[in-house]
């Protein structure tokens, strides 16, 4: 990518290249895929109070320490793997978010038996359509991300408020937030046309 390209304006974006390959090649891009959408909510809810630069720079350790991300393993994880887990200077070493992870992975699997699928479930709650940004405007958390982390909530899924459910609906594309000003921008998609 050329150094002149416009992105949003995101603090230090265009200071690092594995924030910038993020957000041009991940974050507002519609995903479809289990696997992805967990890792993404690993990521997210390990993201809680911290920068997402951090979570980006630890994402390949996390990656490594939790079984390529594969909620079936994590669902069985056990004492001792929580103790490894803690004992890993390569990752975000918060017990509350390790066994929050754990029960994550139970309900995220419970969601795939009901469902058939993770993605039914999330995209399910707009219709599997993708909702674009309207304007510039910096927001956190909307009715949705409110909807959806209540819902979270009620089927046992923890670190997932508003905020942080608001952040991962960005991360997996269902939320379209790229500013007008940034080459990822849609125009058309945004104006409907």
């Amino acid at each position: 990518m050329s150094e002149n390209i416009i992105r949003c304006n995101w603090p230090n974006l265009n200071k690092s290249q594995i924030y910038t390959q993020y957000h041009d090649n991940e974050w507002g891009v519609a995903s479809y895929d289990d696997s992805y959408l967990f890792e993404m909510f690993v990521l997210e809810s390990f993201h809680c109070g911290l920068s997402w630069l951090i979570i980006l720079k630890k994402r390949e350790a996390f990656k490594i320490a939790f079984d390529n991300f594969d909620y079936n393993k994590i669902a069985n994880y056990d004492e001792n793997k929580v103790l490894q887990l803690l004992d890993n200077s390569d990752i975000v070493r918060s017990k509350a978010k390790i066994n929050a992870t754990i029960t994550n992975a139970q309900a995220f699997i419970k969601i795939i038996n009901e469902y058939g699928s993770f993605c039914n479930y999330i995209w399910g709650f707009t219709n599997n359509q993708v909702i674009y940004a309207k304007s510039d405007e910096f927001y956190s958390k909307n009715e949705l991300s409110d909807k959806i982390a209540l819902d979270l909530k009620k089927r046992g899924f923890k670190f997932m408020g508003s905020v942080t459910t608001y952040s991962y609906l960005e991360a997996i594309g269902i939320l379209n937030n790229h500013t007008s000003m940034c080459f990822k921008y849609d125009k058309h998609k945004v104006e409907g046309k």
